[in-house]
């Protein structure tokens, strides 16, 4: 035997459930079930595992399994709590860490109990405080951003400007804006934080810009804090660039304090294909759990392939009891226009953000009227 007695670990009997959608023949889908036990605990051979507290507790347990489909099994697999080790990062490990190398296994749904939860502040803001922050009472949120990259910083701001006026509520930088020689971000940052500024003396408005903060690792902190001091008054972050881990820290941050919108930039081989996770895991719980404040995804219609079904659950994901963690905003986008404005409402009524980047130039040649034409259609709306 290479184990010379049983385990004197004791671990309380509390653990965490994930859902996963398993492809195969019932034979099948219960091997990759038994598989998963194994694979995202002690990754080890089955028949060898040490009896006791690391074969009764440590491993997953099949909580349920039943079919799905005619070619898919839901399962239910519990862990106990202390393999998530308090940290995001090894809770998204314990969730999905090898098993998403292998096919045929999608996270469905996280069941987490208080005793994780309370581990992690979430979204500092949510629905109330960015509805508070930003002087909005019940209509939709509006949300657009400054494009197209090869813009000077000047001409961006002279956007930001003209958004701001026209009643926008929230200006981003485009995703692809970071810290290129045409695009300096520091320089970007003050031109275009001062624009919306200038914007909100005229209008009585409370429109913030969030300047994407999508670095290298060792810069992400330091942007945010750079970016705060030049008057910006919010985040963007893709954290499937930085890592989930990246936005919670910044999303915590007592000394920045400001609202987190997370980008969906690289997450997309996650939900395409017969594997990885579910919409509403990856752009509704986890980014709650990682402290974003509001959540971009493509919406449906658009010029990405979502559905109506996989944004309904994102949406509803973003709303449902999490502990003590807050609602965020969905933000829907990818292809948005004006007159997609009209559906889009009728589909996700009051809490949502609806961002229009490109969509917005094409109304007239005035953006400021344009940015107007759009407030006017949301409050007609709601």
């Amino acid at each position: 035997m290479f184990f010379s007695g049983v385990s004197r670990l004791t671990l309380p009997c509390e653990r965490f459930t994930v859902v996963y959608k398993v492809w195969g023949s019932e034979e099948e889908a219960y091997a990759r079930a038994k598989d998963i036990c194994l694979e995202q605990t002690v990754e080890f051979p089955g028949d060898l595992v040490p009896p006791g507290v690391i074969a009764e507790e440590i491993v997953g347990r099949i909580e349920s399994f039943q079919a799905y489909d005619e070619e898919s099994y839901q399962v239910a697999i519990s862990y106990p709590v202390e393999c998530a080790a308090n940290e995001l990062t090894q809770l998204l490990n314990v969730i999905f860490g090898n098993i998403s190398i292998k096919p045929g296994i999608r996270v469905e749904k996280l069941e987490l109990p208080e005793s994780i939860l309370k581990n992690f502040k979430g979204p500092r803001f949510g629905r109330e405080g960015l509805r508070e922050l930003l002087g909005v009472g019940e209509r939709p949120l509006l949300f657009t951003a400054l494009k197209p990259m090869g813009l000077t910083n000047e001409e961006l701001a002279e956007l930001a400007y003209k958004f701001a006026l026209g009643g926008i509520d929230i200006i981003k930088d485009d995703h692809g804006l970071s810290n290129q020689p045409f695009s300096a971000f520091e320089e970007r940052v003050r031109l275009c934080a001062e624009a919306v500024e200038k914007a909100n003396k005229k209008t009585g408005y409370h429109c913030i810009y969030m300047p994407n903060i999508t670095a290298p690792y060792y810069e992400v902190l330091e942007r945010a804090g750079k970016a705060k001091n030049l008057g910006a008054g919010g985040f963007l972050i893709s954290p499937g660039l930085t890592g989930f881990d990246a936005m919670r820290v910044i999303a915590e941050d007592d000394s920045l304090g400001l609202p987190v919108i997370s980008h969906p930039a690289f997450l997309g081989s996650y939900v395409l294909h017969k594997g990885g996770m579910a919409h509403q895991v990856i752009f509704g719980q986890i980014v709650r759990l990682a402290g974003a404040d509001g959540t971009i995804y493509p919406n449906f219609g658009g010029r990405f392939s979502f559905t109506r079904e996989e944004c309904g659950k994102i949406a509803r994901a973003t709303a449902e009891p999490m502990g003590q963690l807050k609602a965020i905003f969905p933000c829907p986008a990818g292809g948005m226009s004006l007159q997609s404005i009209p559906e889009a409402y009728k589909f996700y009524g009051n809490e949502v953000i609806f961002l229009v980047g490109g969509g917005l130039f094409k109304h007239k040649d005035d953006l400021v009227e344009n940015s107007r034409y759009f407030r006017e259609l949301v409050e007609s709306l709601s």
